[in-house]
């Protein structure tokens, strides 16, 4: 049994044996003793119990620390609340020239959801007190009765006398949420991050405005400078986000040229980009480094995609040597089976066993309609005309006639006889 779990159950005996003997304990324990119960109970978020003993601790000795422990356990225990206002009222009575009451009623008060109550305490504090403590804690009435501009105005002194991060951020959602000064409230991240080290949660919160702005260059910026301070792949990801939502590939490109980071995601890029020489740059490197056979697949489709003839015949030679050796390591993807097979049926090299090396791609992903084109075009080439035009037909039925080779392909299966 873990230490949590026999806490937790000497915790249950402990509270079930005095609840037994509760009040008889209480009245017979010294002072040391009742604190280290009201302190143990406390520690194992028996809120109930603590705001007991604690209470019987105020009653017995009448110290206003005993009492403020006694009511904090009831707010963060939610228990009590209306026996701790009138306690808490009583003390304030009989010493009323401190704040401390003050402060723990604005809670209790809003706990009890006495609004009114509680702005009245808020605005005794304010009438007393400039701290940043008081001005926090006096704005939450403001904000439970919808007086949002209130709530800010208080919250911007605490932000200027502490320069609080996260009451910065609880501006910052006020203002998104409720007041609608999204402007407002990016300028103020904005100069904080800029002028002071800052958490992601702030970057985040900068982004969830920059998108209700539909600002997509404040939201790439703001990644950007996210990633420098914590190089997450998540955060990654979604710069790369940005750049394609712009439509801006050489920027994302540019982007992981400069940090060195995102090779996988920049090999994709030079790919779309047709950039195949940096590409295969990178392949090189990625097989040197991994290991991984599909690599030498890879380049290989790069040979061939970058050649300007693609009737070369060294070239295509060396097409298919990478793919044979790949596959012989063990590469089985039906993406590079297909290819390696509608290489050998489109450049004549070996036809047959091109359409066995389709049908093998074909079992991983039987309705695949770029497999059953090369196969088509497979028995296209070796005259057996009825089984081409039926693959044919349901490829065009499905992907109709918007790629050229499929357009190619019909046009001349349809004339094979």
């Amino acid at each position: 049994m873990s230490w949590h779990r026999i806490s937790i159950a000497l915790l249950s005996a402990f509270i079930l044996s005095s609840n037994l003997l509760h009040a008889k304990e209480l009245m017979v324990l010294s002072e040391d003793e009742l604190i280290m119960r009201g302190l143990f109970y406390e520690e194992m978020g028996a809120f109930e119990q603590s705001r007991e003993v604690f209470g019987k601790l105020f009653d017995i000795k009448g110290e206003k620390e005993y009492l403020f422990k006694e009511v904090a356990a009831s707010l963060i225990g939610k228990t009590n609340i209306a026996q701790s206002i009138t306690r808490l009222k009583t003390w304030d009575k009989q010493h009323p020239d401190t704040l401390e009451a003050r402060r723990l009623l604005i809670p209790l008060y809003l706990t009890n959801n006495e609004i009114a109550e509680a702005k009245k305490e808020a605005e005794y504090l304010l009438e007393r007190s400039d701290d940043a403590i008081d001005l926090e804690l006096a704005s939450n009435p403001f904000l439970y009765t919808g007086e949002f501009q209130r709530a800010l105005s208080l919250l911007s002194k605490v932000y200027e006398k502490t320069v609080n991060e996260d009451v910065l951020l609880h501006m910052a959602t006020i203002m998104k949420e409720y007041t609608h000064e999204q402007k407002k409230a990016i300028q103020l991240l904005e100069m904080h991050r800029r002028m002071h080290e800052s958490g992601d949660e702030l970057y985040l919160k900068l982004i969830s405005l920059y998108v209700k702005e539909n600002d997509i260059d404040g939201i790439l910026e703001t990644y950007k400078a996210l990633y420098a301070q914590s190089p997450k792949k998540k955060y990654l990801a979604k710069i790369i986000d940005a750049y394609a939502y712009k439509n801006d590939l050489d920027g994302a490109i540019a982007f992981l040229e400069s940090i060195q980071q995102g090779k996988d995601i920049l090999y994709v890029l030079y790919k779309e980009k047709r950039d195949f020489k940096n590409a295969m740059r990178l392949a090189d490197q990625f097989y040197e480094n991994e290991k991984d056979a599909k690599w030498l697949a890879e380049k290989g489709i790069l040979i061939f995609e970058d050649a300007k003839n693609k009737d070369d015949k060294k070239m295509i030679a060396s097409v298919l040597d990478y793919l044979e050796k790949a596959i012989a390591l063990g590469v089985d993807d039906s993406v590079y089976l297909n290819y390696y097979g509608y290489t050998l049926i489109d450049k004549n090299v070996d036809i047959k066993k091109g359409i066995k090396i389709i049908e093998d791609a074909l079992v991983q992903q039987p309705g695949n309609t770029y497999y059953l084109d090369s196969l088509a075009w497979g028995y296209y080439k070796e005259h057996q005309c009825k089984k081409a035009y039926q693959l044919m037909k349901k490829v065009v039925d499905q992907e109709g006639l918007e790629e050229p080779e499929i357009v190619e392909h019909w046009k001349t299966i349809q004339k094979c006889k």
